[in-house]
Formats: structure tokens, C-alpha cells, sequence
């Protein structure tokens, strides 16, 4: 089982094919298991990335670590790479692993050669983003209430991912998930709670692009906010917002189109001189 030490903590990570970098940063529950099929189609053309962010799953949760910031968990994405020796690289963000991406290219921008922002679940940023954000932690305190972090993991899987997507995990992924939801909890209200500035956002000077799954556009649709999400990201860094098939998680439900959709993203963030025209 691959591990490295990175900024105190010891991460695991899986490495596959050759080519420009390009690392993968979860969101909540961290771990590695959401890139496995997607990292095997793109390992043709990258050296693709992918970890248990710390705590999560296969990374030992430190001695005496109770709790994390936004910085700390950008802070071991930098170290990663650098112990890798990958930076700069391209990195892609899902959820909340968008709102880690964007402190990293605030404060670490010498580690990125681009950033792809899926979905980050700036909550805060919209009203309606403040409404779901409400209903998601009563959803979360009465499943901790009622059966502890074991069943308030799988509720709040099911509401993100929906009931299809969960049930069609691969177990041995599912069940690290499910073992994983009191560090999810304790992560959660830290990075939920991070909003960067209009200004903060305009100041990124890497190549960024910002994506969003299509089923999401329909204000009636469950994961409407982080769509609304994704459009403010966007407008706050000035590029286009790039729509892909599915909903939250296209890399297990639509992978082909989302691989289509990337690959010349990818390709143009693999090639750029680092700053933004």
C-alpha cells in the first residue's frame, strides 16, 4: 500500500501512467476510491493522482488530531506533490476538494500548472446554497442522533451522490466511506465554512476552468445549489462555466462524457505558461 509523508502526516496515494501530472483532490469522505476508473482512462495520456486525504480511509488519522483547516488540507496537497516531485501540476477539485483547490492557488500557486474546480460546494456563496446548507445539517444531526456517524455518512452519501450511485459502489469503497464519517463530520464545518472574496477569486492567476454536471441547471433539481455554486466560482475567476453530463458525480454515472469533456481542459492546462492571459 503506497504511503509518503507530507507536511506531518502520512498520506496514501495511488500513481498511475506517464505523462504530464494531474492530481485529484476529494471532497467529503476523502478518498482515493472516487478517481479509480477515471484515473485508469486517463493514465494513457497523464500521470495521474489520487490520495485519501488525511485521516481518510488508508491515511493514518495523526496522534492527537482532533481538527482541520482549509490551509492544512492544502497544505497536503502542496507536500504530496512536491514529495512526488509532480509540481507543478494539473489539479481538479471535486466539492469540497474545490474549496481545498482554491486556498491552494491562493497560497501555493508555485505547485499548480492549472485547476479544474468540479462543482465546489461554496455553499455560502448563494441563497439557495445557504438553504441546503441548513437542511443538509439537519439532515446530518438527526442521522448522528439517531445511529452516529456510520448512518449520517450514508445519508449524506445518498443525498449527494443519490441512492443509485451509493448502491453501486464498490463495497470495500463503500465501506471505508461509511468508517470514515466522523472525520468527514469534523472536516465539514471548516471547509464549509471558507468563502474566498470576489477579489481573492480574481486575483488566481493560474489557468482555471469550472465544471458542473448539466442535471444540476434545473433550480428544481436536489443539488441545484451547487450548481449555483459553480456559476459563482466561475464568474468570480472570469471564465466560462463548463457544463457535463449527470449530476454530482459524473466520474461514476457518465464517465465517457465526462471524459470527453475534460480532455481538452486538460489538455490546454497541461500546456499553459502557469499565468492567466
Amino acid at each position: 500500500m503506497p504511503t509518503i509523508s507530507a507536511n506531518g502526516t502520512t498520506l496514501y496515494y495511488e500513481r498511475r501512467g506517464e505523462g504530464p501530472p494531474l492530481l485529484f483532490i476529494s471532497g467529503g469522505p476523502g478518498d482515493a476510491g472516487f478517481w479509480t476508473e477515471i484515473g485508469d482512462v486517463l493514465a494513457a495520456e497523464y500521470t495521474v493522482v489520487s490520495y485519501d486525504r488525511r485521516a481518510n480511509s488508508r491515511s493514518p488519522r495523526p496522534e492527537n488530531w482532533t481538527a482541520t483547516s482549509v490551509e492544512e488540507q492544502a497544505d497536503d496537497a502542496a507536500a504530496l506533490l512536491e514529495a512526488l516531485d509532480l509540481a507543478p501540476a494539473v489539479v481538479y477539485g471535486h466539492s469540497t476538494g474545490g474549496i481545498i483547490l482554491t486556498d491552494l492557488a491562493l497560497r501555493r500557486p508555485d505547485v499548480l500548472r492549472g485547476a479544474v474546480f468540479h462543482e465546489p460546494a461554496f455553499a455560502a456563496a448563494t441563497p439557495v446554497g445557504r438553504e441546503a446548507l441548513a437542511g443538509l445539517q439537519q439532515l446530518v444531526g438527526d442521522a448522528l442522533a439517531e445511529g452516529g456517524p456510520t448512518l449520517a455518512m450514508e445519508r449524506f452519501l445518498r443525498f449527494a451522490d443519490g441512492d443509485e450511485v451509493f448502491e453501486s459502489f464498490d463495497p470495500e469503497f463503500r465501506a471505508r466511506m461509511l468508517d470514515d464519517g466522523e472525520v468527514a463530520f469534523l472536516e465539514m464545518e471548516p471547509l464549509l465554512r471558507y468563502l474566498p472574496t470576489a477579489e481573492q477569486l480574481a486575483s488566481i492567476e493560474v489557468p482555471c476552468a469550472v465544471v458542473t454536471g448539466a442535471d444540476n441547471r434545473d433550480p428544481a433539481a436536489p443539488l441545484h445549489w451547487l450548481h449555483a455554486a459553480a456559476r459563482w466560482t466561475a464568474d468570480g475567476l472570469g471564465v466560462p462555466l463548463v457544463e457535463t453530463s449527470g449530476a454530482h458525480l459524473p466520474q461514476a454515472t457518465h464517465l465517457p462524457a465526462l471524459v470527453e469533456t475534460l480532455r481538452p481542459i486538460l489538455a490546454d492546462l497541461a500546456t499553459s505558461s502557469r499565468v492567466r492571459a
